[in-house]
């Protein structure tokens, strides 16, 4: 057997035949690494369908390598002899294969970065990290430009490489004359509800990904979630025909009702690309290169272009920027001291609020729930309950088909639950039962009131609210943006606020909001 020079390492959201990590392959003299292992899905308790979001897209680029002629070395998780781990699986293939030499594209998360580097450490094997250029945005580049503010801002950073990369402008102004257009988008729908929503882009499982949902049926009988309507893309051409979808039936409408909920329909005009983006079976360039095209030939207006490429080449490469020059100490932010316990039944939706119930009932059945159902709903709940960061951060790693920590980690640390401090947001997202009354029709079939405060009919989310602005008041108060609402706190008589504090702590003790029978 001919000497390995290199032995290429693919983790399971690096699923892309151009990476990096491939420059210079050579057949003959090196090979590529996968392997499926217990660790990844139980290091957070990951519901079965992001599982098999990675199991089967894995084994579906496994075959595509194969194709490419690209010798692999593939460790199924059924496989005899799995190590269980990532790390302990490469040692043993290191053992094996004797390769001169490891290389990678740079990974996702901060633990599995740390452990393959210590892995080659020990064993004496020089590792190779290559850039990923999967992104528009290098993470010197945004180091540097970290550097240069004293606050983390998104949109000052969006207007950067929408010059930078030339991305709806007309020379060097924003097409439009200007960068924003929330004002015309994030209506809710009316009373008649969002009509014909085109149906959503399903992938009837092939006989690899049935093996992979019988195999995680059967290895992780209790984790969460469901496996019965699975129908993601797991191939790279798969994921293509989402995004032409998408582009063809949902971009004229998305920007209009982005932040619109509606029961019983999780799908409605987004886009349903994350976990393609996030497993790297699409690029981003050609994500935002199709939504451009798609306002230029005259099929979506200006401003649904916009918010949808606001957050492909705007948040999710904040986001990204954010987690690597904030880790490892960012995983443990919890600036607004909460120490709640994450309620049993958020791994159930056994919940007798509507909105909630609707969120965790499709999450676990799909993997799925859209931006402001995450932030809106389930996050903001989480961060007026007062539930400890780092049990919030694990449970939206683990319910997600397209949850990987980079992207994961800030959204919720930061953005959902203000616990880094105003890193990332100049103020908590708090507010009352009466946003999710305004976007959706929820709050007509529950049975809380969501303009009551306290009292048996109560709204859980304005008993929060009120209860949060008062328990982090002089926090809040030194925020120009909360000083009005910190104001109207203050005005309630103490037989208010008491009335809401013990109706606080009877939520916290799971006497309010729980479904019974």
């Amino acid at each position: 057997m001919a000497e390995l020079r290199s032995l290429i390492v693919v983790l399971g959201d690096q699923l892309d035949l151009e990476a990096a990590a491939f420059d210079g392959f050579d057949a003959t003299v090196d090979a590529v690494w996968m392997a499926e292992v217990v660790d990844e899905s139980t290091h957070v308790w990951s519901s079965k369908p992001r599982t098999v979001m990675f199991l089967a897209a894995m084994r579906h680029f496994a075959l595509a390598l194969q194709a490419a002629g690209r010798p692999l070395h593939y460790t199924r998780l059924d496989a005899p002899g799995n190590a269980g781990s990532l790390a302990a699986q490469l040692q043993a293939d290191i053992r094996r294969l004797k390769p001169a030499r490891l290389g990678m594209t740079a990974p996702g998360d901060w633990r599995v970065l740390q452990a393959i580097k210590a892995l080659a450490q020990v064993n004496g094997v020089p590792l190779e990290i290559h850039e990923d250029r999967h992104f528009f945005v290098s993470m010197a580049s945004f180091a540097a430009h970290a550097k240069a503010r004293k606050s983390l801002r998104m949109e000052y950073f969006y207007r950067e490489q929408r010059k930078r990369h030339h991305v709806l402008m007309q020379g060097d102004a924003p097409i439009g004359g200007q960068w924003n257009f929330d004002a015309e988008n994030r209506e809710a729908f009316g009373a008649a509800g969002p009509g014909a929503v085109p149906p959503r882009a399903v992938f009837a499982p092939d006989a690899i990904t049935r093996e992979v949902i019988a195999c995680v049926d059967a290895r992780f009988a209790g984790h969460p979630g469901r496996l019965d309507s699975f129908a993601w893309p797991v191939t790279r051409a798969q994921a293509l025909q989402s995004l032409q979808a998408f582009i063809r039936e949902r971009l004229p409408l998305f920007g209009r009702y982005q932040d619109a909920m509606w029961p019983g329909d999780p799908w409605l005009y987004h886009a349903h690309l994350s976990a393609a983006l996030n497993l790297k079976l699409l690029n981003p360039r050609e994500v935002v290169a199709a939504a451009e095209a798609a306002y230029r030939d005259g099929h979506a207006p200006l401003a649904s272009v916009e918010g949808f490429i606001r957050q492909i080449l705007g948040w999710r490469e904040y986001v990204r920027g954010v987690y690597w020059t904030q880790m490892p100490g960012y995983l443990e932010r919890n600036d607004l001291d909460a120490q709640h316990d994450l309620p049993a039944w958020f791994w159930t939706g056994a919940t007798d609020m509507a909105c909630l119930r609707d969120a965790l009932t499709q999450t676990l059945e799909h993997g799925y729930a859209n931006h402001i159902q995450r932030l809106m709903v389930t996050g903001l709940y989480l961060l007026m309950l007062g539930v400890q960061p780092r049990q919030v951060h694990a449970w939206y790693l683990a319910v997600y088909v397209d949850a990987v920590e980079w992207v994961e980690l800030p959204n919720t640390v930061g953005m959902s639950q203000y616990a880094d401090g105003g890193v990332m947001g100049s103020k908590p997202y708090i507010a009352t039962g009466k946003y999710i009354q305004r976007m959706s029709p929820h709050c007509k079939g529950c049975r809380y009131d969501p303009a009551q405060r306290s009292g048996e009919r109560a709204c859980p989310f304005t008993t929060l609210y009120w209860d949060f602005l008062m328990r982090h008041a002089a926090v809040l108060a030194r925020n120009p943006r909360m000083t009005l609402q910190v104001k109207n706190a203050a005005r309630l008589t103490q037989a208010q606020k008491q009335a809401v504090h013990e109706r606080a702590a009877a939520i916290r003790r799971g006497e309010v909001g729980v479904a019974h029978g």
